[in-house]
């Protein structure tokens, strides 16, 4: 079976479950012109089909023959409606080849001025033909490739959560410091995003509990560079280099801590009607593996 035979194959089973879409016919299309024509020359009440096709067609005229397009405004291009039995000639001679064998949406982009050719039938017509099957591709999915961690203070994460709207006093940020293998959780208040005073912080977890390996940050990589300049400026001693950030198709139980934080926060600042987090926040140390609670907080000012 060529092409044009299977092409025509598919659509037709595709029209028999939705008969309502199906382009017309030829003979279909004669019928509207010859409508058309007697409804622009009747007098007196046209019926409710004249006045839908005299809204929605018109009838061109070249030499002998007559075309039905659809109406236009001024300035619109003349949009022809193509006939059943010649979709697989308009799609292939007039715009498939002319775009290089392109896709669906070169097809469409290409013929969408001067043709309306209906999706089901491009989509059909890219299913049969060979050459466009051979050019496609497998489908190509991201590919992400997962960072892990072993131990402790390999590798740590360092993001600056935003409470500008409801700030404690000068408090307006915390810094939310997490230890990428063990989930193990500290925070700091933050008076505003300077890597100084982020440094400042960092340097009190790093002196009690050691610096990382790799420090990385969803708040950029000019964040972090930042930031580990003014560490080495403080501790020339430390050696840190900046990571990639998580990616939370692969980062589950790390990529969410940020809004955990910031939505307990706020729900006990809503229930308390209070902006006192800092008062609240009372343990600096905060494990994912357990369940949260008010007791395993502190926040180190």
């Amino acid at each position: 079976m060529n092409a044009f035979s299977e092409f025509y194959k598919k659509l037709d089973a595709y029209y028999i479950e939705k008969p309502g879409k199906k382009p017309p016919t030829k003979n279909e299309v004669e019928v509207i012109i010859n409508e058309i024509l007697a409804a622009k020359t009747k007098i007196g009440k046209k019926s409710r089909r004249e006045y839908y096709l005299l809204k929605q067609y018109d009838v061109l005229c070249v030499t002998d023959k007559k075309y039905l397009v659809f109406k236009k405004t001024e300035g619109d291009d003349i949009k022809y409606v193509v006939l059943y039995e010649e979709l697989y000639e308009r799609i292939n001679l007039h715009s498939h080849i002319a775009t290089g064998h392109g896709g669906n949406i070169k097809l469409r982009v290409a013929m969408g001025n001067k043709y309306k050719i209906p999706r089901p039938a491009i989509e059909k017509f890219l299913s049969v033909f060979f050459m466009c099957n051979s050019k496609q591709g497998a489908n190509r999915r991201l590919v992400i490739k997962p960072i892990i961690t072993k131990d402790f203070n390999e590798r740590a994460q360092v993001d600056l959560v935003d409470f500008q709207s409801t700030p404690d006093g000068k408090y307006k940020w915390i810094m939310n410091y997490q230890d990428h293998s063990t989930k193990f959780l500290l925070l700091r208040p933050l008076e505003s995003k300077k890597a100084l005073e982020v440094v400042s912080k960092l340097l009190d977890i790093f002196l009690t509990f050691g610096a990382p390996k790799i420090l990385q940050s969803d708040n950029g990589r000019e964040f972090v560079n930042c930031v580990i300049h003014e560490l080495k400026d403080m501790w020339p001693q430390c050696v840190i280099v900046h990571g990639r950030p998580r990616h939370p198709q692969t980062q589950g139980s790390v990529e969410r801590s940020n809004q955990d934080i910031e939505n307990m926060i706020r729900a006990w600042m809503k229930d308390n009607q209070s902006k006192k987090m800092v008062h609240w926040i009372t343990v600096c140390t905060i494990s994912k593996k357990f369940l949260f609670s008010p007791n395993y907080w502190t926040l180190s000012v």
